[in-house]
This record gives structure tokens, sequence and C-alpha cells, in this order.
């Protein structure tokens, strides 16, 4: 399923998708960034309630296909331009990670 497929499916509030046809295949949750940069795959759709500039770096360093913002975070603009800039997926969802992820699995 791609990330714009997905996004819509489960009801997720697109903050920025240049790339709505990446395919998603797998979830990881994570905020601890160093964590997620030696375990998240490529394709994932990445769970997370980390809101700074960083985010933008690990998704693109791991090429996971899609961010998405647990407990309805919001990103500062700055974030969102970065992001856009660097074809990072990014949509958000206002339930805690494990309701997100489980919202996630039952759109699959």
């Amino acid at each position: 399923m791609t990330v714009g497929e997905l996004s819509k499916k489960c009801g997720f509030v697109t903050v920025c998708m240049p790339e709505p046809d990446r395919e998603v295949s797998g979830c990881y949750i994570g905020d601890l960034l160093s964590w997620v940069m030696g375990r998240a795959q490529s394709g994932n759709a990445w769970i997370t309630i980390m809101s700074n500039v960083n985010i933008a770096a690990v998704a693109s360093l791991t090429d996971v296909a899609v961010i998405i913002l647990a407990e309805g975070v919001i990103l500062d603009e700055s974030v969102v331009a970065v992001a856009s800039q660097k074809g990072i997926n990014i949509v958000s969802s206002d339930v805690p990670a494990f309701e997100t992820a489980m919202k996630l699995g039952g759109c699959v």
C-alpha cells in the first residue's frame, strides 16, 4: 500500500506528502533517534512523537516511507519545509503511538 492510500484509509492528517506513491512495508515505533537510525528499515512507517528537525535527517538516512506523528504532535513550519525539500512524507495522528499502530495495522 502506498503512503497516500494508507494515510487516507487510516484517516491520518497530511503534514507534507511530496512522495505519496512510496510503498509502505512495515512499521517502526521509536523516539530515541539513534535507536531508530539503527533499527528502522527502508519503507517503514515510523511512528514517533519527536518534532525537531532531526526527524527529517533520520527519515532520510533510514529511507522510511513516512513519519507518522502520534498524539497530535504539531511540527514547526521550518521542519515541514526541510522534510518537503528532502522528500520526506509526514502525516499526523491524534492518538498515542500504540493506538496509532493499532489503527495502522487495521488499515493494511
